[in-house]
């Protein structure tokens, strides 16, 4: 499933290509994905100029000049495609500009397009119980000290709770418990002070080494010029079951189940 990295990347490649200009053609090739498209989408969209973009979470945002923004979700197979060689059977949304084509490709249709008025996106349902992004400033050692106090699930789950930090996944969490020395089965409201002041760099770091490696390709996902992201030749636990840990301390790398997900850790260095 794309992860903040990647959604911030995609974000980032639409916003070369699509950023001041007026869209001209809105084509819907079939009526919904997880949920259906918004009615008035076609309407509000064709003929609108996009007046900026970003991300919220794991949602890419689209403005535009009539006081509302596009919010995609990619799912989990879901990626933008920027001028096609050739039309794909998931290409379900098109956008169409003077000098660009823009495609949501949507295998498995687990993505979504919502219309929210821009005024009211912090209120947006979606949005309205969300924690602070974990790369902006409300992100600190102190917040996640309140959030965690008195928690008993293990710090993994709590990191990935939405409304404790907004747009962390699996992939990237794992790295950052790996990186901060961190056991992902450790009870978060145990940590130490010392431990959250180390995780919180930890977590911004892996973050932004994704973003600027393009973040990275699993399966479905590419950047929207094409380009795979390649992070993931960088993961030094995430699905390397068996393998040695790179710190060279003798331990191996071992993957459990946590709330349904997989966990991957070294169990010698990460305490």
């Amino acid at each position: 499933m794309p992860e903040l990295p990647e959604v911030e990347t995609t974000v980032r490649g639409l916003a070369r290509f699509l950023e001041g200009e007026r869209i001209e053609r809105v084509t819907l090739n079939r009526p919904d994905l997880r949920r259906p498209f918004p009615p008035d989408l076609v309407q509000a969209m064709t003929g609108a100029r996009v007046i900026g973009l970003g991300r919220r979470a794991k949602y890419g945002l689209i403005h535009i000049d009539r006081g509302c923004s596009m919010v995609f979700h990619l799912g989990m197979s879901g990626r933008w495609r920027i001028d096609p060689a050739a039309p794909d059977k998931h290409d379900h949304l098109m956008l169409q500009t003077g000098a660009h084509s823009f495609a949501l490709c949507d295998p498995r249709r687990f993505g979504s397009v919502d219309l929210v008025v821009t005024s009211a996106l912090d209120i947006w349902p979606q949005f309205a119980a969300l924690g602070p992004e974990p790369l902006g400033d409300g992100f600190t050692a102190d917040h996640l000290r309140g959030a965690l106090k008195g928690r008993a699930q293990a710090i993994k789950t709590c990191l990935l709770d939405q409304r404790i930090v907004a747009g962390l996944g699996n992939i990237y969490v794992c790295e950052a418990l790996y990186r901060a020395g961190i056991d992902p089965r450790r009870a978060g409201g145990k940590l130490t002070r010392t431990q959250l002041a180390r995780l919180v760099p930890q977590v911004r770091e892996v973050l932004l080494s994704a973003i600027g490696d393009g973040g990275s390709s699993l399966r479905d996902y590419a950047q929207p010029d094409g380009e795979l992201g390649y992070f993931s030749t960088r993961f030094a636990v995430y699905d390397r079951e068996g393998q040695p840990c790179q710190r060279e301390d003798g331990g191996v790398i071992r993957r459990i189940a946590q709330g349904g997900r997989s966990s991957w850790f070294c169990p010698r260095c990460q305490r």
